[in-house]
């Protein structure tokens, strides 16, 4: 079913789905798939291994999800064993550097975060 769609978004309308898609890329798992298959494609166990601490039901939950809004695909190769890789699309491409920027930019000011947070923690005791 075709139906006529914007071609943009507009996310601070409160009935613009661009919110459902910022949250999906805004998710911490989806960041670091993308941050994971940016190099190639991968088995669900070798992409597990690479995010590392994900459940494996959450790590399905997310890759579906991705599946679905066209960030990535999902290749089953018919052998013994089943093999399935996961390979982010040309949309899914197109976030590998705006999510390396945000996570580089998490990971240079780690410290000034969490040492804001000590404060903002001692300051709420002290009240």
């Amino acid at each position: 079913m075709v139906t006529n769609r914007p071609a943009r978004g507009d996310a601070f309308d409160p009935d613009c789905p661009t919110r459902v898609v910022l949250d999906r890329i805004g998710d911490k798992w989806t960041a670091l798939v993308i941050g994971a298959l940016v190099d190639g494609p991968l088995r669900f166990s070798v992409l597990r291994a690479r995010i590392g601490g994900v459940a494996p039901k959450v790590l399905t939950q997310t890759l579906r999800a991705m599946e679905r809004d066209g960030l990535l695909t999902r290749t089953v190769h018919a052998q013994v064993p089943p093999r399935v890789d996961y390979e982010l699309t040309e949309l899914g491409a197109s976030l590998t550097g705006p999510i390396a920027a945000l996570t580089d930019w998490a990971e240079t000011h780690l410290s000034r975060i969490l040492a804001s947070r000590d404060d903002y923690d001692a300051a709420a005791e002290a009240r």
